[in-house]
């Protein structure tokens, strides 16, 4: 059997989201006390930059945020294939400890 691709779903505004496949997750990186970095190889290709996807936590909770969103990955089998980190316009989140989300992408 063929494995398929699980991508991680992110949307920042009404009009603006984003997915990537999982295998283009780089790791993630803490930013300040209420920021986790999620970096990602552009879908450029360009091997010169890379797409950072910024979460806004709770205060000290970047290990908390992070355990959840692994856990939330390893618990597959994914039926759908995509897996919401977060998303604003609908307020759900892959931790509790997410209160917002933005990006830079190189793309």
């Amino acid at each position: 059997m063929t494995q398929r691709e699980v991508f991680l779903y992110f949307q920042d505004g009404n009009d603006d989201a984003y997915c990537y496949p999982l295998s283009r997750f780089i790791g993630f990186r803490h930013g300040a006390d209420t920021t986790l970095l999620m970096q990602f190889k552009p879908l450029t290709d360009d091997a010169s930059n890379i797409d950072t996807v910024t979460l806004t936590l709770a205060s000290n909770k970047e290990k908390d945020a992070m355990n959840d969103i692994v856990n939330l990955i390893n618990s597959g089998p994914h039926t759908v294939g995509v897996i919401t980190i977060a998303d604003n316009v609908n307020q759900v989140y892959a931790s509790t400890h997410i209160t917002d989300v933005s990006s830079t992408l190189d793309t």
